[in-house]
């Protein structure tokens, strides 16, 4: 990164949800949601700086009705069983709030040049009768010990909707194999502003512990982070192998004027510095909407491990 970079600053503008991946040729790609909703871009860079400045290729495009035609959320690229994957939610015109998860397949080594096609909804274990059949967004894949795991947000309940963190271990890029596992319901104040959400996971592992962190609250100035922790050995299934911390690991800063921190993703930069990716405001009187206000920026934070832990600071 130029020593000159400045990090806490809106990086790419009006992006939210940004995912930034590295791939084993050191190339880096990042995708995030559109203001608009309506669609899926991509930029691919040599350096992690030199995204900002990249022309953004649109992969695909939403569909005029039924499912994925409205909402276009999150997507991330992985690369995972030989191939390139594009995780994404979407909702339906006739039904905008029937967010669902699916994937688009690469038929190709290049996801900037391949074509890429739709694999439809993510195909739940043939025991799991639960999983996608209510508001589900935020997915995001990871590999521990040669196995891939699946993690995503699904709202459950009557009334007051709560939004919890699910995982389940994968057969292929678009079927799990394991029936879901919650992980994670809102439980604490700072979780339950606006509406109870516990969304937007992310992992990274490091010296034997695998770290998920996640997003909170409504997309406002009291979106914040929260983290979970389990070792690299432990049966990832099992939700006592999984510590969740009481307080935020990172939360609006007035003096730095990042409102609403949230929804990341992990990569390192070219002198392998651990870097998060996250978007944020700058703003705290936001018009109308949240969800529907487009300045949410990707921003970079540069963080170290301390005792063992992510440490995240302004």
């Amino acid at each position: 990164m130029d020593k000159n970079f400045e990090y806490n600053k809106p990086w790419i503008l009006q992006r939210a949800d940004p995912y930034v991946y590295r791939h084993t040729d050191g190339k880096y790609y990042f995708t995030a949601s559109v203001p608009e909703y309506d669609r899926i871009v991509l930029r691919c860079s040599d350096t992690l700086e030199g995204l900002k400045d990249e022309s953004e290729l649109e992969v695909w495009h939403r569909h005029e009705l039924g499912p994925m035609s409205k909402h276009i959320w999150a997507p991330e690229i992985h690369f995972l069983f030989g191939k390139w994957y594009i995780y994404f939610a979407g909702g339906e015109m006739e039904d905008i709030w029937k967010i669902r998860p699916y994937v688009l397949e690469c038929q190709g080594p290049d996801p900037m040049k391949d074509p890429w096609v739709e694999k439809g909804k993510i195909t739940r274990a043939e025991t799991d009768e639960f999983s996608f059949e209510a508001f589900s967004l935020d997915a995001t894949v990871f590999e521990n010990k040669g196995v891939w795991y699946y993690i995503w947000a699904e709202k459950v309940g009557v009334g007051k909707q709560i939004s919890n963190l699910y995982i389940a271990r994968m057969k292929n890029g678009y079927t799990l194999e394991t029936d879901q596992v919650l992980l994670t319901t809102p439980d604490y104040d700072w979780e339950r502003h606006g509406y109870w959400v516990n969304e937007g996971p992310s992992v990274i592992i490091r010296d034997g512990k695998v770290f998920m962190t996640y997003s909170a609250s409504d997309t406002g100035v009291n979106y914040c982070m929260g983290m979970l922790t389990a070792d690299a050995d432990s049966d990832l299934l099992d939700p006592l192998s999984w510590k969740k911390e009481r307080y935020p690991v990172l939360a609006s800063s007035p003096e730095h004027v990042v409102y609403g921190p949230g929804h990341n993703s992990f990569t390192v930069d070219e002198e392998g510095n651990d870097i998060l990716v996250y978007h944020a405001r700058t703003e705290t009187e936001i018009v109308g909407d949240p969800l529907y206000n487009p300045n949410r920026h990707a921003m970079l934070m540069k963080f170290q491990f301390i005792d063992g832990k992510p440490v995240f600071k302004f």
